[in-house]
């Protein structure tokens, strides 16, 4: 997959393409279904299929008061975006500039003259341009004016939830990560290095990797049994989200015990990738640090049941 990061970057006689442009926040399973018809059409069509996004995400310059925490950083994102098929992800730098691009401008410009688009393929509440005064009905009309057809899809829903960025963002932050993960189709995951630590992990309870600071999207404050990848080893593991009360010093803070712990290298450099799995009950704040500690065994009882329940069901007969 090409990346393009503006649009002079994109070379002359570039496409045909199909395309579809948005946030991607998630690369859930909607904007997978697109993609996928995306991909098809072009491989038909003997043309490009292309992606369309933004880097800050829109609403960082538009309303940074109320921006939303990303589920995908775009590092991550393009990483999940270049296992879709694509041959290329266009990300159009977003400004203020850019912001005040009419809905016919960015068509003509964006999508017929510089994508050669034959087809765009959208979701049915896709807005675009000045102020987001375009939408799909517009977006066909300009495509009959510069020659691509439109694709509108309708909203998808499982389980009655609507597969949607702010659909998943609300139920990880309620700390639904079973329901997010159908959404998304795959383990909600955070990835960062590791942090400096007070030491509690391993001077009281046993163990753990504490998470540098993540400004991103995270489930609510909480214990989780998750997976944990620190470099190229994976673990299983109990995660908590919080502020640690029982401490008395209250910091928000990511921490993972590592089930059938090992040694291993780690240094302020190591990417760690924490995926997370099931819910397993509120933070709390304990009397004394040996009821947290019979707390966490308890944790970790109800883990190894969950992985050794998980592997038992997936084994093939």
């Amino acid at each position: 997959m090409r990346i393009f990061r503006h649009l002079e970057e994109i070379p002359a006689g570039f496409g045909p393409s199909v395309a579809s442009v948005g946030n991607f926040d998630g690369v859930h399973r909607a904007h997978r279904s697109v993609l996928g018809q995306v991909v098809e059409r072009a491989r038909q069509l003997q043309a490009k299929a292309v992606a369309v996004t933004f880097d800050p995400h829109p609403a960082r310059i538009l309303r940074p008061e109320s921006a939303p925490r990303l589920i995908t950083p775009l590092p991550v994102k393009i990483k999940l975006l270049q296992q879709d098929g694509l041959d290329a992800l266009l990300i159009l730098p977003f400004s203020r500039d850019l912001s005040l691009t009419p809905p016919r401008d960015f068509a003509r410009t964006v999508l017929a003259e510089m994508l050669r688009a034959r087809e765009v393929h959208e979701g049915y509440n896709f807005h675009f341009g000045h102020k987001a005064e375009g939408n799909v009905q517009r977006l066909a009309e300009f495509g009959k004016e510069f020659g691509f057809e439109v694709r509108v899809y309708k909203e998808m829903r499982l389980r009655g939830c609507p597969v949607s960025s702010s659909s998943i963002r609300k139920l990880l932050v309620a700390g639904n990560v079973a329901t997010a993960h159908h959404l998304l189709d795959r383990s909600f995951s955070i990835i960062a290095h590791p942090g400096r630590g007070r030491g509690y992990g391993h001077k009281y309870t046993v163990p753990t990797i504490n998470l540098e600071r993540y400004d991103e999207l995270v489930p609510g404050n909480g214990v989780y049994v998750t997976r944990t990848r620190v470099g190229g080893e994976t673990f299983d593991s109990v995660t908590n989200i919080g502020n640690r009360p029982t401490f008395g010093e209250e910091s928000f803070a990511i921490e993972s015990h590592l089930l059938n712990f090992r040694e291993i290298s780690l240094t302020a450099d190591t990417e760690v990738e924490v995926s997370f799995l099931k819910y397993l009950r509120p933070e709390q704040k304990w009397p004394d640090v040996d009821a947290l500690r019979a707390q966490i065994a308890l944790d970790v009882r109800r883990a190894r049941r969950y992985f050794h329940l998980l592997r038992v069901f997936s084994t093939p007969d």
